[in-house]
Parts: structure tokens; sequence; C-alpha cells
């Protein structure tokens, strides 16, 4: 669908809004004159012989079907069933919207002329319309059926939707419309927006759609189109109720046999198909959401074992499509955004990893003012002399043109935190601004109490207790003791210890990695600037040295000085990939797959929380799938860029297991749970922060805030009965499904919320949809923007902080520099995480974001009140916006505004395209 955004006046935009007015007008403007008045039904010799030489029978609920285009009694009136005899007909119209490619191939044009020919004398789509009142005789819904025949004129500005007309006789005693059956006699599938009906009385009847109808040879079922009115299941019309079912059960599948790429089967599997054995035994991984290693499940594709493992799912390697739903799919704007997203990570991943192959080895950087070239003079490529290989390795043709463009011309983006300062990322002020204000902003807690303790196993991991001691904090503090440190709330740490020690020695030995478990103590001085005091980097205890930790602080002399920085930028690579693993991929795209499975599953369309959750499940499935096949895979980018290496998922499952909940997901939650905030009643969230110049939490609440007050006034419209929670079967059948099959790992904690009022419900959805808006979008669009500059941000480290007793501290000594810049990773290692980064920051020219009204789903429920609350919760996030951006001018907010310092803008709701750093999409479509 075409978002309609301020900032974003693009054609298809335009061309949208064009699209929802004219079908908002009467259809005399585009249908004909006609105005749903009483006649008999039309008859002509060649509908009848059209329609009898393609004769299908429509799948429906038993009731009896009345052919509108077959005319068998000489004055050409329809035959109506036996309940309906002797009452008046009355003509309706339905007018069908099917969008095509905006960009096909001459074969693809000749097809649509083909097919258009084709539906318009009436051979292609045949629909039924079904009435929400049961007939008496049949005890099914009253229904309707004819053939799709006819052109409507088009508007010239719209080429690539097209509308047809389908008339119906209907009895006087029909009733309204809830269903339709549609049936798509074609030989390949077409893209359906919606269905209105015209003629009956109260106006147009709206059907949306927004999905691929799939051919009957693929599939001989018809697909139910349910009109926009929200039904909880006991209010369902009995003339639609078995639909209701119908439909239900044809989404969940039978579980067996491998998914096809036109059907829309929502199930559910474990992450069983991110190793390949197949090709080698290195790229085995083992599976998450086994019983000794937890998982989210993801969706289910059915693909047969690989030979070598039969318990590994067999890979569908790029660029073949991986299965998801028919309708998760991206659309054709999307498609190309992302296409020339994956073309651009060609030329900047690819042609580095060349470039590197071509010197021989993969090479570090050598001083900083390498860094600046990759913004200045871009990556240089000297291709003639390798030709042969060039042809080889790339794409023939395509890679020739690219190169006769010239030697320079991969340039990346100036980052955003050293487009105003270059050197910002030196500071410690800095360093410790960006756990508040950066890319990773939820890892940072309150320190509550002093020494500082490990949860793991000391027989294993060593002694319990950190070596930061007090004595030190003190020093580091300069004139308050500890204990009024911690009582005024003063002291943070970035605790990385237990979440990665039990992985440091496998990661060290993995060629090229070299990582500690660390902890951070930051302190919050009274001018409200938050500094790093020490840091602590662990490695697993040895015999000769059992309590195997060392502590760094900011030193006055040239060693401490480099030694220093050398420690916060093993920090940053633990930050980037617990980041990237755990708070990012687990926390938002892998555990809300779950919640979009059971949604499909157990609530259909008709149900109101369906419709509030639709928006907000755009895209999540196929992005996950594409990196199921890309970033998480083994050896795939993810592995080869970020710290944990090929022991990433295995990282990412220890941390679901050890501190995921559901109901620590909320933000109010989280931020209590880290001490980032207190319990307030007078508070609009009901906590108020313990740093108010905390800008993803403090812009993050008026965000949830926002989310809540909308959901429990939507939740209060349909729940007004005390009872109408518990009584819902399909609503409790989605949160039993969501706990016992999407997190079946965590099935039996006894902190799930419970669901048996509207304050639970309303709970719950708030969670969901601010996770799937403002926490991703705070998690993810912020990744170029601050992860760009490699050595603020490093995604892995190749060295360990050399002692004097080793053979690299002379080498550090004699050169520091040079040491941190080969600590760092290489060049092609960096290049290829930027290309990634930037990929991920990237908005979709089609985004939709949260709280912004498209105009192709103006009709998306039949509900005026719902209507004005949707108007209002957006009014709201527009007020929101403007008090961000006036906190990014409050010189008195440190962490958002000053020389240098880029204002937070990752929680600001809309954007343009491309990589803004701001905007917040109603979904995790990245």
């Amino acid at each position: 669908m075409f978002l309609l955004n301020p900032a974003n006046t693009t054609l298809t935009s335009n061309l949208a809004d064009d699209y929802a007015f004219r079908r908002s007008r009467s259809p005399l403007i585009h249908a004909g004159a006609f105005s749903g008045r009483r006649r008999k039904a039309p008859g002509s010799l060649l509908n009848r012989n059209v329609t009898r030489s393609i004769r299908a029978m429509i799948s429906s609920s038993g009731g009896k079907t009345v052919d509108a285009t077959t005319t068998s009694p000489a004055d050409g009136t329809v035959p109506w069933s036996s309940s309906s005899s002797g009452s008046e007909g009355i003509q309706v119209r339905a007018v069908v919207a099917i969008r095509k490619k905006m960009k096909e191939k001459i074969t693809e044009k000749l097809e649509d002329h083909w097919e258009c020919l084709v539906n318009g004398f009436g051979l292609g789509i045949q629909i039924q319309l079904i009435s929400e009142e049961n007939d008496p005789v049949t005890n099914a819904g009253k229904n309707v059926q004819t053939n799709v025949r006819g052109w409507l004129p088009k508007p010239s500005n719209l080429s690539y939707i097209v509308e047809y007309s389908a008339d119906f006789t209907v009895p006087g005693d029909f009733g309204s419309p809830g269903a339709i059956l549609i049936t798509n006699l074609h030989s390949k599938e077409f893209h359906l927006l919606e269905i209105i009906i015209h003629g009956f009385d109260g106006g147009p009847i709206f059907f949306p759609a927004n999905t691929w109808i799939h051919s009957r040879n693929d599939n001989p079922e018809s697909r139910i189109i349910f009109k926009n009115q929200a039904y909880l299941p006991s209010q369902t019309p009995a003339g639609i109720k078995d639909l209701r079912r119908e439909d239900l059960l044809s989404i969940r599948g039978t579980g067996k046999g491998e998914r096809k790429l036109h059907e829309r089967i929502y199930d559910y599997a474990l992450y069983n198909d991110l190793g390949n054995p197949d090709k080698d035994l290195d790229l085995a991984r083992p599976i998450a959401g086994a019983e000794d290693r937890p998982y989210p499940r993801r969706c289910r594709t059915g693909r047969p074992p690989t030979t070598t493992d039969p318990l590994t799912e067999s890979r569908i390697e790029k660029p073949h499509p991986i299965y998801v739903p028919r309708d998760e799919a991206f659309e054709e704007i999307k498609q190309d955004s992302f296409s020339a997203g994956r073309l651009k990570a060609l030329f900047h991943n690819l042609i580095p990893l060349l470039a590197a192959t071509l010197s021989s080895s993969d090479i570090p950087f050598n001083c900083f003012s390498e860094f600046d070239k990759l913004y200045t003079d871009g990556v240089v490529l000297r291709g003639e002399e390798h030709k042969d290989m060039l042809e080889n390795l790339l794409f023939g043709k395509m890679m020739k043109q690219v190169l006769n463009v010239g030697e320079r011309f991969l340039k990346y983006d100036i980052p955003a935190v050293i487009k105003s300062d270059r050197f910002s990322w030196l500071r410690d002020n800095e360093f410790a601004r960006q756990t508040l204000a950066g890319v990773n902003p939820v890892n940072i807690e309150l320190l509550k109490e002093f020494p500082i303790h490990s949860k793991l196993d000391p027989a294993e991991y060593g002694p319990s207790e950190s070596a930061i001691t007090k004595e030190l904090l003190e020093e580091e503090i300069g004139g308050m003791s500890l204990e009024k440190a911690i009582e005024e709330k003063r002291l943070f740490i970035l605790d990385f210890h237990d979440m990665l020690l039990p992985f440091i020695r496998k990661i060290n030995s993995l060629p090229g990695r070299k990582a500690y478990a660390s902890r951070t103590v930051l302190f919050h001085t009274p001018k409200c600037i938050m500094r790093p005091l020490a840091i602590e980097v662990s490695l697993p205890p040895t015999p000769s040295s059992p309590q195997n930790k060392r502590v760094y602080t900011h030193g006055h002399d040239a060693t401490t000085y480099w030694t220093w920085k050398l420690a916060k930028a093993h920090v940053c690579s633990n930050d980037a990939g617990i980041h990237q693993l755990v708070n990012h991929w687990l926390r938002t795209h892998a555990c809300m797959e779950p919640y979009i499975i059971a949604t499909h599953r157990q609530l259909s369309s008709m149900h109101p929380i369906y419709k509030l959750l639709h928006p907000h499940m755009r895209y999540t499935l196929e992005i996950n799938a594409l990196a199921r096949q890309n970033l998480i895979n083994g050896g795939g980018v993810i592995e080869a860029s970020f710290t944990p290496g090929k022991y990433a998922i295995e990282l990412s499952s220890a941390a679901y297991k050890n501190m995921w909940r559901f109901d620590m997901e909320s933000l109010p939650a989280d931020l209590i749970r880290r001490g980032m905030a207190v319990e307030d009643p007078s508070m609009p969230c009901g906590v108020k922060l313990v740093i108010e110049d905390y800008p993803y939490a403090a812009d993050g609440l008026l965000i949830w805030s926002a989310i809540k007050e909308w959901v429990e006034s939507y939740v209060e419209h349909f729940y007004s009965d005390p009872n109408s929670v518990t009584s819902d079967f399909e609503l409790q059948a989605w949160w039993h499904e969501i706990k016992h099959k999407g997190h079946h790992d965590k099935r039996n904690e006894p902190w799930w919320p419970k669901l048996e009022n509207k304050e639970d419900l309303s709970g719950i959805l708030t969670t969901m949809i601010w996770v799937a808006s403002g926490q991703h979008a705070a998690l993810n669009f912020g990744q170029y923007p601050f992860g760009g500059y490699v050595p603020n941000r490093p995604t892995l480290m190749r060295k360990l902080i050399p002692q004097e007793n080793e053979p690299d501290y002379e080498k550090f000594i004699q050169n520091p520099q040079h040491f941190f810049l080969s600590s760092l990773p290489t060049q092609l290692q960096a290049t290829k995480v930027m290309s990634v980064q930037d990929a991920l920051s990237t908005h979709s020219p089609d985004e939709e974001y949260l709280g912004q009204l498209i105009p192709l789903h103006t009709h998306w429920i039949n509900d005026q009140e719902i209507h004005k609350l949707y108007s209002k919760f957006s009014a709201r996030l527009e007020e929101i916006e403007d008090i961000v951006n006036a906190r990014n001018k409050d010189v008195r907010l440190k962490n958002r505004s000053g020389a240098g310092v880029p204002p937070y803008e990752l929680l600001l709701r809309s954007s343009g395209p491309g990589v803004t750093g701001r905007g917040i999409p109603n979904s995790i479509s990245i």
C-alpha cells in the first residue's frame, strides 16, 4: 500500500490519494448510471454462452446458489430459491479493484491485456455474494453468484489499478451482504485490492482485501472476503458464521507437507534451518527451540531435512525465495526498495571482498584517515587487470557497466554520530551518552548494590565478586562516598558479564576474534552528565588465574589512555553484539513472529483485535525469513561481522532462556526492572524517570502512553460487557496458542499475564504494538547513524588488551595507534557490516508509520467511533513530534543537544524514505 506522508510526496502517494477519493464518490462517476433501482436481471446470449462454457461451482456453506448471469426463463428473470420466490429483485453492482504491477515487462503487459479481455467477457473471475441472514430452507447464508465482467473507466494516472464490475440481482429479502467468495479462473494469481458493493440501502458496502487470490489450478477452494464490519465471535451473523470458521481452518493448514509459495498457511516450526551441513560440516548449527536451547517459534515452511542431519531443515539459498504466507511477502514498492538495497549491499559488500582478495589479504585499517576516505573518496577498485576474475565472480555485463563508470564509486554517507564532530567518539561523555541516547539504550541499569556479584556458578566461572572495588570508585567519583552515590541513584552499570562469560572461551577460539565479558560502571554527575568510571574485563578462569579479571580506568598517562580506549572499544563491541542478537533480533523480530502467526490462525479477519493488530504485522514474516536466509544463518553476515561468530544464535537462545519475559517487555516495566524509573501514580505512565535526560525513555514513554490510550479506548468499545473477554473463545485460543505454541519453551512460566478482563487485554496489546513499532524503531534505525563509523561502535575485536608479560605489549608501546586499529574489524569486515547497517536503517518509500491513515485503508473498519478514536491517536502522535523537537532544542538536555551532538530523533514517528535516523513504522518491516 502507499503511504500518505507529508515528508514523502511521492508519485505513489498521490496516486493512492486519487484512488481513495475516486472510490469514495458515487458510483455514478465511474460505474455508469446505476442507482440500485429495482429491475429484472439482465440477460443476453453472450452472457449465457460464456457463463455456461466456464461454469465452475464455488464452494459454499451449503446455501442455495443463484447464478445471476444464467438466464433460463424467456423474460430473462433470475430463478430465485424457493425461500425467495415471489420477492422482487434488487439490482446491485460489485466494483472489483485489482492491482497490477507498476513496472511490467512486455510479456507481462501482453498477459495483462489477455487477462483483461478474459475478465471483460466474464471468463476470469467468479464471485458469490453471501448474506448475513440465513436461508430458512438451507440454514446457511443466502447467496447469489455471478461472473466478473465489463470494464469500468480508469483514471489516466492509475494505470496499475484496474476495475471490473459484476452485476447481481438479489431478492428483496436478501439482507445485508457479509462475505464474498471469489474464485480465480485464470492460470495465475492476481492481487485483489477490494470489492465495493453498490445498490443496497445505506450506501456502498466495502470488502477490503489487499490479498493475493490464488489460481483455481493451484487450489480449487474459493477465497473468503469479509466486509469491513468487526464482529466478536458471539456477534457473528448467522449467515456467515460457518464461513468465519472455515476461513480460519484454511489458514491453519494441516501441519504437513512442504509449503508452496502461493499458499497462505500459518504454522509453527523450530529454528532448525540456519545451518547447512550438506554444504559444509562447519556450517552445521544446533537447533534453536530444542529443550536445551529454548527459542520462540518461526513460521513453518515444511522443507525436507538435509541429507547429513535429519533434524536440520534443508535450506533455500538466495536469490531463491523462501516461503512465507502469500500475503506476508513484500509488495512491489518494498520489493524494489529492498532490491535496490540488496544491490547497494552488493556494491558495498562484494566489491570490498574483491578488493581484499586482490590485495592478497584481509587488511586492517592503517590510519584513521582511511575511515574518512570511505565517505570522501570511496572504495577504489581497479578492475581491468583482473577482468577475467571479475567476470567469474560477479555478473558479467552488469559489472562491466559499473566498472566503466570509473574506479572510485563506492562512497558511504557520513554517519550522523560524526557528521558534526569527527572526534566525538573519543570522548568519555559521548561513550556514556550513547548508553542513554544511542542505538542500544536498553541495557543500562541502576547500580543498586555493592559489591557487584555474578549469578554464574563460581565452581565453573570463578569467584562471583567483581574486581571493581569501593576504593577505586570513590577515587574516580572524587569527593562523594560510594554509599551516598548509591543512595542518590548516581551509579549505573552496563553489565554484559553473565551473558557473555559462558561463551568467551568458544568465541576466543575462533580465528580473528578476541572478546571479554565486560562490566562498565558509570556516574551521573550533579551537573547531569554521565561519565564512565571503570571497566572490568573478564576471561574464563584458568588454573594459574582463577580470578581472570582486570579493571581499567581513565588514566592520565599515555599508556593508560590507550588501554582505556581499548577497554571502551571492547565494551562497544559487546554492546553491538548484544544489541543485534538479543535486543534487536530476539526481543523484537523473533518474539513478534509467534504473535503474528497466532493472530492469523486464531482470530478471524472480522475480529476487532485482528483489525487492531493487522497494521503491526506487515512484512515481519518476510523480513524474518530473509534474515534466516542471509543474516543470522550459518556463515551469514552476522556471524561474519559480530563478536559471537558461529555462536551467535546460541547466545541469543541463552538470553531468551535467562532474561526474556513477556511482562517485562512493556516499556514502563522494563524501565522499573532496570532501576531507570520508579513507580509514580501521579505520572502519565505511572513511572518517573531516575534520569530525566534519558532520551529513549523520555520519548518512548510519550509514545507508549499514546498507544496505551488508543488501545484502551479501542478495547473498551468492543468489550464493554464484563464477561466479554473470557467468553471470546477466539481471543482465549489466541492467547493460549501464543504461550503454548509460539513461545512453547516458556509455556509454564508463572509471569505470563492473565487474560480475564479488558484491562488484561489492553496491557497485552499495548506491549505487542509497542514492540512492533516504537521499540523496534528505537533499536533499528540508528544502526548506520551510530555504527557507520567503525571506531565508534566496532562489531568485533581481533585482539585482547596487551599485558606487560605478553609478546604484543612491546608492539603496543611502540605504536599504540596501529595496535588499536589492528584490533578493530578489518576493512572487509567493516565495509561489509556498514553496508548491512545501511540497508537495515533504510525506510522504504511505502513505509506505513504509526498513527498515519493510509488512503487505501480508509475503510479498514466500518465504525465511526473507532475512526474518531484513531484520529485522536494520530493527533496525539503529532503533538508528541512537536514535544520531541522542542526537547532536542533544549540546551539543558545535554544528551540530545549541544555542540556536535546529534538530536535524538529515533522516536519521531514520521520520516521520508532512506536512512533518516527517525520514523516509527507500524511494524517490523526491515
